[in-house]
C-alpha cells in the first residue's frame, strides 16, 4: 500500500488536519482502511450526497442528516468519541466563515477530543486562518514494479473473459510500458492497461504513442504545455550530420535507467540558427529518434497577465514533463519568455530563475531541446556549459542539403525526382534555407495546378528566381548570426 507508513507518521504526529489533493479516491479509501486496521480508530467518510458514515465497520448506513457540511462539522465539534473523518470534495465549502471557524475549533480542541480531518480532493485552496492545523499529504505513486505488475494483472484478467487468449507477447513490451507509466496513479495505470488490450487484443509497442497520448490527456492543464503527435524522424531532417552523430552516442545512454559508472545522462541542447533553417523540425527529430513523447513549452503563451500566474504556469509546465519522463521537453523561442523588454513587472527575470534552477537540480530524464532565433537576447547564465550539453548551429543548408531537401519534399508530395535536375535547382537554390525550399516546391504545385500539368523544372526554376531568401533580404543581419556563431558553436552540418 502505497504511503502507508508515512501515514502513519503523520497521523502519530497529532495533525488535526490533512489534505489530500488527488482524484484517486479509491486509493485514498484502501489507504484509510488499512491503517486504522494497524493504528485503531473510528474511520468516517462524509460526502455532500450521502451525510456521515462510519467506514471501518460493515453495513453501518450514512447519516443523511449530516449532509449539510456545517452540520457534520458540529457534529464532530460536540461528540466526545475522536476519530478520522474523510472529507470528499469539500473544496466548494471551505470559504464559508461558519465551516472555517468550526474546522478551526475542532483543530484547537485536538488535544481534549483528538479529530483528525482529512479534505480530500483534486484541487483545495486552505483559507489562511487554517493554514497552521494543515498537513498535506500526496498518495506516493506505484512504482516500475508495480506498474508491470498492474498491467500483467489486467492482461490475465482479460485473458481469463476472452478464452484465455495470449496478450503479451514480449515481456520486454511489459516494461516499456510500464517504465513509460510512471508518474500515473493505479487507477489511471489500469484504465490505460485495459484500453491498449481491448483495442485488438494485445500489448505491442506500437500501443505506446496513444498510451502516451492519453497520460500526456491525464495531466494536461492550460500552462502553455502541448504534446506533439507528431515527431519527425531523421530521415526527414537533411543534413545536420554532427548533430546526428552526437545524439546517436548518446541515446541508450539517456533511455537506460542505470546509465553506465562515469557517463551522465544528456541534459539537452540549444540549437541557434537562422529562421527557417530546420531547428523546430530537429527538435522534433530528436525525440522521433530516440523513441520518446515530445512536449513543446511555447514560451509566447506561457505568460499571464496576472502577476505570478506565468511562473505558475511554468512550475505546472514543468511537473507535467517531469512526469511524462523519460521525454524531451522542446523549449521554442526561449527568448520570447527570458527577455525583459518592456517587462516591469520582473516576471522574464523570475522566468528565468525557475528554469535555471530546474535545469541545475534536475533528476528526472527530460532532455532539452531549446530553439533561439535571437542570440543577442540570451543571457550568459543560460547558454554556458553545465546547464546545456551543446550549442548547435543549424547554418543555412549547404549544396548537398539543398538537394537533399528537394529530394525530401518531392517525395513528400509523390512527385517523382527523376524528373528534374536536383543539382541544378540546389545550385540556384543557394542562401535558401530548409522552409524558402519547400514553399518553393509549394508554390510550383499551385502554379502547375492551375495550368494543369504535371510539375516541371521550369516552374520550379521560376519561382526560386523570383524569391529573394532571407538570407538576401536580412543580409546583415544573417552575416553577424553566422559570424557570432563560428567560434562559438558547434556546427550542425
Amino acid at each position: 500500500m502505497h504511503g502507508l507508513n508515512d501515514l502513519k507518521v503523520l497521523i502519530k504526529s497529532k495533525t488535526p488536519i490533512v489534505v489530500i489533493e488527488t482524484h484517486d479516491e479509491a486509493q485514498v479509501l484502501k489507504l484509510f482502511t488499512q491503517l486504522v486496521v494497524e493504528f485503531p480508530s473510528q474511520l468516517y467518510k462524509w460526502a455532500v450526497t450521502e451525510g456521515l458514515q462510519r467506514i471501518d465497520i460493515q453495513d453501518m448506513h450514512p447519516q443523511a442528516f449530516n449532509k449539510e457540511p456545517l452540520e457534520a462539522l458540529r457534529h464532530i465539534r460536540s461528540g466526545s468519541k475522536s476519530g478520522i473523518y474523510l472529507f470528499m470534495d469539500f473544496h466548494p465549502y471551505i470559504e464559508d466563515p461558519f465551516n472555517i471557524r468550526t474546522i478551526k475549533e475542532i483543530a484547537l480542541q485536538y488535544d481534549e477530543n483528538p479529530n483528525t480531518l482529512v479534505f480530500v480532493s483534486h484541487d483545495l485552496k486552505i483559507p489562511a486562518e487554517l493554514e497552521k492545523f494543515v498537513a498535506h499529504f500526496e498518495l506516493r505513486l506505484p512504482t516500475t514494479k508495480e506498474l508491470s505488475n498492474i498491467i500483467i494483472q489486467e492482461a490475465i484478467r482479460w485473458q481469463s473473459k476472452n478464452n484465455n487468449h495470449q496478450v503479451i507477447q514480449d515481456n520486454d513490451v511489459v516494461e516499456l510500458l510500464a517504465r513509460n507509466l510512471t508518474g500515473l496513479p493505479e487507477q489511471d495505470v489500469r484504465r490505460l492497461a485495459r484500453s491498449a488490450i481491448a483495442e485488438d487484443g494485445a500489448l505491442t509497442i506500437s500501443d505506446l504513442p496513444e498510451i502516451m497520448s492519453a497520460k500526456y490527456r491525464l495531466l494536461s492543464k492550460d500552462n502553455g504545455l502541448s504534446f506533439e503527435y507528431d515527431t519527425a524522424k531523421f530521415s526527414d531532417v537533411a543534413g545536420m550530420k554532427k548533430l546526428k552523430t552526437w545524439l546517436a552516442h548518446r541515446k541508450e545512454i539517456f533511455i537506460s535507467e542505470n546509465p553506465p559508472k562515469g557517463l551522465d545522462r544528456p541534459k539537452g541542447v540549444l540549437l541557434i540558427g537562422v529562421q527557417g533553417s530546420g531547428k523546430s523540425l530537429t527538435a522534433k527529430a530528436i525525440a522521433g529518434v530516440w523513441g520518446l513523447p515530445l512536449l513543446r513549452l511555447d514560451m509566447g503563451s506561457l505568460f499571464n497577465k496576472f502577476i505570478g500566474e506565468t511562473e505558475k504556469n511554468l512550475r505546472e509546465a514543468i511537473k507535467t514533463a517531469e512526469v511524462m519522463s523519460p521525454c524531451v521537453l522542446w523549449i521554442d523561442e526561449i527568448e520570447k519568455g527570458i527577455s525583459s523588454g518592456d517587462d516591469t513587472t520582473g516576471t522574464s527575470d523570475r522566468v528565468l530563475g525557475t528554469i535555471l534552477t530546474w535545469m541545475a537540480e534536475r533528476k528526472h530524464p527530460v532532455f532539452l531541446a531549446i530553439t533561439a532565433n535571437n542570440i543577442e537576447a540570451l543571457p550568459p547564465e543560460l547558454i554556458r556549459k553545465g546547464r546545456l550539453d551543446e550549442i548547435f548551429f543549424v547554418d543555412l543548408p549547404d549544396q548537398e542539403t539543398r538537394k537533399e531537401i528537394f529530394r525530401i519534399h518531392l517525395n513528400k508530395r509523390d512527385v517523382s525526382e527523376d524528373k528534374f535536375d536536383l543539382d541544378r535547382l540546389s545550385l540556384i537554390s543557394k542562401g535558401f534555407s530548409g522552409a524558402e525550399i519547400e514553399q518553393a516546391v509549394v508554390s510550383s504545385l499551385y502554379a502547375a495546378h492551375a495550368e494543369g500539368s504535371p510539375l516541371k523544372q521550369i516552374q520550379l526554376l521560376e519561382e526560386l528566381l523570383s524569391t529573394k531568401p532571407l538570407s538576401v533580404v536580412m543580409a546583415e543581419k544573417v552575416e553577424k548570426l553566422r559570424h557570432w556563431a563560428s567560434s562559438r558553436t558547434v556546427n550542425a552540418n
